[in-house]
């Protein structure tokens, strides 16, 4: 069948030219045919050059592209099986996918070349997520896809895309396996284990970017009293408690959060530690920041959801980047580390540094910058699509 075509306007394709895989709605100046939602389509210049060719969305976002040039389209079996299996390759380059490490992100949208596709691998299981109806169109052929490269390890394909998909189609079917049905099972990070919950959990089931921040927070923290602020399921608390640590402390808004930091606990080390150096506590984060006394912690973990999810939310997400470092840097002890995060896409590097400065000064303390912090290896960048190195951190020395 052949596809419709998307022409864009004059001086409008500089940017897909230059590889970017997105092609916003401003851009088109008219379509040839009728595209409907998820849609494979034809880009074009103004001067009718073919300059790839990807799935029409029809939102903000009009199209996201999978191929560039002026070569036919391959049959999209082809073209997924070739970029799945470099992304399989590419992680056991990274030493992933093995007894000792396996949950780790498979594709990572646009850093992997298939823009709108996140798939997270937790031992025998895979969930995927859709970002755009292009790619859930075709999430039968992903799912066979991912068994033939990911067998005989991944038995069951689980799609968690209600939370993440810009509108339902009737095709929508709801969240649930697509092929067999796996329980959570207990998965090793850097031989740490944890049980992911793919059904009710945030993401899908686990934040796996922080892999590589939660193995250095472990490399600091012996002898250190630790403090780990927005815990989730407790991911910086268990290589703290391995590192370690002299106590560390779980804080998070929600009890079943809590619930979860003490069963991965218990998973790796029974009820000897939760009864010792392990304390959870329900608590909103700023208040709890305000009650503490100053000095009780010589390590903190910040680790936020995200405070602006659109641009236009990004002046007061700053300003409560701002407020809560400046909790965190007034109560930490002297020689303390802060490790501070953002998870937000919207907030810049920049943005985000200058939100922490302006909290030290604030506060009045005497604050070094040890490392700067991204996501972990299995979420790769395109280099040409920079909106994909969403999340920044900074390691603090506190004098």
């Amino acid at each position: 069948m052949t596809p419709s075509t998307i022409i864009l306007r004059t001086g409008r394709d500089e940017a897909v030219r230059r590889f970017h895989p997105w092609i916003f709605s401003g851009a088109i100046a008219h379509k040839e045919g009728l595209p409907l939602e998820g849609d494979l389509v034809e880009v074009v210049s103004h001067e009718r050059q073919t300059l790839g060719f990807g799935f029409y969305e029809g939102g903000s976002i009009a199209v996201r592209m999978l191929s560039y040039g002026s070569e036919k389209m391959l049959d999209l079996t082809t073209f997924f099986t070739e970029k799945i299996e470099a992304a399989y390759q590419l992680r056991l380059r990274l030493g992933l996918g093995n007894p000792a490490n396996s949950v780790y992100r498979l594709i990572h949208g646009e850093g992997d070349g298939l823009s709108g596709l996140v798939v997270d691998v937790y031992g025998s299981t895979a969930v995927v997520q859709a970002h755009s109806m292009g790619m859930y169109g075709q999430i039968k052929l992903i799912t066979e896809i991912l068994l033939k490269v990911l067998s005989p390890q991944v038995t069951a394909i689980y799609d968690k895309s209600s939370a993440t998909l810009p509108s339902h189609s009737e095709d929508f079917l709801g969240d649930g396996f697509l092929v067999g049905h796996n329980p959570p099972e207990a998965v090793r990070e850097n031989n740490i284990q944890f049980i992911p919950d793919w059904e009710h959990g945030q993401k899908t089931g686990f934040f796996i970017d922080q892999r590589d921040n939660r193995q250095l927070v472990g490399s600091m923290s012996e002898g250190r009293r630790v403090l780990n602020m927005f815990c989730y399921s407790g991911g910086f608390s268990l290589y703290a408690l391995k590192g370690g640590a002299e106590e560390v402390v779980s804080v998070d808004s929600s009890a079943r959060a809590l619930s979860l930091v003490e069963q991965n606990v218990a998973c790796n080390w029974g009820n000897t530690i939760a009864d010792g150096r392990h304390e959870g506590v329900v608590c909103d984060a700023f208040e709890y920041l305000k009650g503490i006394n100053k000095g009780a912690f010589d390590l903190i973990v910040l680790d936020p959801p995200a405070f602006a999810k659109k641009r236009s939310a990004i002046k007061n997400a700053l300003n409560g980047y701002r407020k809560l470092n400046a909790l965190a840097l007034e109560k930490i002890d002297r020689g303390g580390l802060l490790f501070t995060y953002s998870c937000s896409q919207a907030v810049s590097p920049e943005d985000f540094r200058l939100a922490v400065l302006t909290a030290a000064v604030q506060v009045g303390r005497s604050v070094r910058i040890l490392r700067q912090m991204r996501q972990a290896t299995d979420h790769p960048v395109s280099i040409y699509h920079p909106e994909g190195e969403y999340l920044k951190g900074l390691l603090l020395y506190v004098e």
